[in-house]
This record gives C-alpha cells, structure tokens and sequence, in this order.
C-alpha cells in the first residue's frame, strides 16, 4: 500500500511586496487576495487529507500561530513553529527531523495561487515515483515570458516513470537572470521558474543535509528533540535553532547534491509577488478595474483599488493601485509595483 504525503506548509515571513496590508502578523499568506480563502487557506485545500494526503505539518513563527489556528478551524494539523527565522534549510530540517524517514515530504510556500490543481496533483504523482528512487524533487514552472524575477532551473536527461516520463534529471540552477538571457533560456526551451516546491523522502533529504550541511541539520535536530509541545504544536528550542546558520534550501542542498530532478508543469502558478500580480489574477469589470470594498470609479480603467473600510473614489485615472489599510494609503502606478518596498520601510521604521 502507498502511504499517504505528508505536506509541510511554510508560513514564515511576512514580506513587504504587498504593503500596507502585508505586515506583522498580518502577513501575506494570511490575507483574502484572490478570492474569500486567505493564501494559506488555499494551499491547505489542494492538499486534503485523505487517501492521498496526511494531515499537514505547518512551520510558522510564534507571532503566527493564533492565526494559523483560526484559519485552520476545524481541520487536523501539526504546527512545528520556529522560534526565530532562519531560511528555508532550517525550516525544512525541522520537518524533515520530525518526520519518519520513509515519509514522503511535500514542502510548500503558503502564499502562492495555482489555478489548476487537478495539474499538480499529476505532477505530484510523477515526483513522487521520483522521490521514492531517493531523488530530491523540485516543481518547476513552465515559463510563459522571459521573467528576470525567478530562478530557473535547467532540465537534462529524462527520468522514467510507470507511465512514461516522470520528469527530468536538474542540469542546473540558474540565478535570477538578466533579461537577454531569460529570452535564450525560453527560446531555447528545457527550462522552468523554480517554485520553491519540493517532494523528498525524509530520510533522503536528512542524509543530504547531513552531507551539505551537516550544522543546519543537526541544529534542528536538536532544536526539535528538546522542544515544547503545547497540543496541537511543537516549539522547537531557541537556543539550539538559533544555532543554525541561515541559508536558502536551494543553496544548502539542491544544488549541490548529484541526484535532484525537477518535474516542469504548467498549472496556472503565481507567486503572488506584487499588487500588479494581485491584479492580474483578480477578475475586473469591464473598464479592467479590480475592487474591493467601497468603491466609485468614473472615466477609469486598469485600476486596482482594495478600499480597506474606506469610501473610495477615484476620477480619470488609468493603470494605477490604490491600498487603503487603516491610516495608511498607498497609491502607485501599477508598473511601479516593485517599489513598494521603499513607502514600506520608511513608515514601517
């Protein structure tokens, strides 16, 4: 009998890409961006327990677990919350040195959108078979514009499955590129935006951390095997976690490792990552503006406006943001999205 898949849900962060509602414990994957459904509400939904999935194990920080709880209501989980953060090597050490060796891990960001869940389950088929020859599997996107924003990773040799192709041993990772060569990479084909989603049998990856790094592992290890449990949630030790030196699981074990394959699908994914992608997904009225809450908007179009408890009006305007949240407003052509960063920080300080 195939046992089910055991998701692990990272919930930590907040980031500032989506400020002002973005913040604090407030954080991204907590908000109702797409629809009534927070982020994580979303992630947890294409992972059901069942037959084929376990009860999830989501890692948070302690300024997230009220949250967590609420949104979860009555369904079962394991919260494993992190008492600092420390990337994502760490995060994914604390689950891995949670889990039963043979387990298979399905790792996952909490704030992305996939449209077509149906596709990623048949991916996850497909890495799974990979997973259990011991590869360690990562998602990657089938690219549809030449992106400088995400990594990508190159395909090499096919890898077999019960039904054909599985996927593809990785050739490669690939930094955030500059934009002629995101053009060459999609010209040329065989390559895919990576997700940061990875399917892995735990004891697999705990043999590769071990190898690559060995101080971030046993960190967690430690951390977890002295931690506190509160019912349904692990804390896992302060002083061991923070001992883990911080580092990117891409860098701390995917691309060093010799045996990682990544499985390409096209699944209507997005992470999500600025008020004009919040726009994009969102379906618009006819003049192309996407509204929430009270809202008037004479000779406008191309707008996104998230009235926040506010009377909202705007005039002859075209292709710009407008995110009221409490006492902060944020307005902002659509294509300056990316800096945002800079009204956060200086009101955020």
């Amino acid at each position: 009998m195939t046992l089910p898949i055991q998701p692990v849900i990272l919930c930590g962060g907040a980031g500032t890409r989506l400020w002002p509602e973005s913040r604090g414990t407030r954080a991204k994957q907590f908000l109702p961006l797409t629809g009534p459904a927070s982020l994580f509400q979303q992630t947890l939904g294409r992972t059901p327990a069942g037959d084929a999935f376990a009860p999830p194990m989501i890692l948070c920080g302690d300024a997230h677990v009220d949250t967590v709880r609420a949104q979860l209501g009555a369904q079962q989980a394991a919260l494993l919350v992190e008492p600092m953060p420390r990337n994502t090597a760490a995060a994914i050490a604390l689950a891995v040195a949670r889990a039963d060796a043979d387990t298979l891990l399905l790792v996952m960001p909490s704030d992305h959108v996939i449209a077509d869940v149906a596709a990623f389950h048949a991916a996850i088929a497909r890495g799974a078979e990979l997973a259990r020859q011991d590869w360690l599997v990562t998602f990657g996107i089938a690219p549809d514009r030449p992106d400088t924003g995400f990594g990508y990773i190159a395909s090499g040799a096919a890898l077999a499955g019960d039904d054909g192709n599985a996927g593809f041993q990785v050739a490669r990772f690939v930094e955030k590129p500059p934009r002629a060569d995101a053009e060459a990479m999609l010209a040329a084909g065989g390559y895919s935006w990576n997700a940061g989603i990875f399917l892995f049998r735990a004891g697999r990856m705990r043999d590769a951390m071990l190898t690559h790094c060995r101080a971030i592992f046993e960190a967690a290890d430690r951390a977890v095997a002295a931690g506190r449990h509160d019912g349904d949630a692990l804390y896992a030790d302060a002083a061991a976690f923070a001992e883990a030196p911080s580092d990117s699981i891409d860098y701390a074990v995917m691309e060093k490792d010799d045996r990682v394959a990544v499985v390409p699908v096209a699944m209507g994914w997005s992470d999500l990552g600025s008020w004009q992608a919040v726009h994009a997904l969102a379906p618009p009225d006819d003049a192309g503006n996407v509204t929430a809450g009270d809202v008037f908007a004479h000779d406008s179009r191309g707008n996104l406006i998230r009235a926040g408890g506010k009377r909202v009006s705007l005039v002859g305007m075209q292709d710009v943001a407008v995110i009221v949240d409490g006492d902060d407003i944020l307005v902002m052509p659509l294509a300056r999205c990316q800096d945002v960063r800079a009204a956060a920080k200086a009101r955020e300080d």
